[in-house]
């Protein structure tokens, strides 16, 4: 259920098709993970999952692998 709410953050955020979201996915990998899709996609994050990224998490944020470490860090599960 939790990769399924995070699928949704990229697919809503990057515009992006749900089986191209892979742990492989990376920022400036695609046009669309640009500094705007990135700050969309800490938006749609933070409101999906109820937390709040910090600047160093926001950096870091530099690929859907690295995005469930961060929730992870949150207390957010992944199966």
């Amino acid at each position: 259920m939790t990769n399924e709410r995070l699928v949704k953050c990229f697919v809503e955020a990057l515009g992006v098709a749900p089986d191209s979201v892979t742990d492989g996915l990376a920022y400036n990998s695609i046009k669309q993970w640009d500094s705007v899709g990135h700050m969309a996609l800490v938006a749609a994050m933070e409101t999906e999952f109820n937390i709040m990224l910090d600047t160093d998490e926001i950096i870091a944020l530099r690929s859907v692998g690295a995005a469930k470490q961060i929730l992870r860090k949150h207390t957010v599960a992944f199966p």
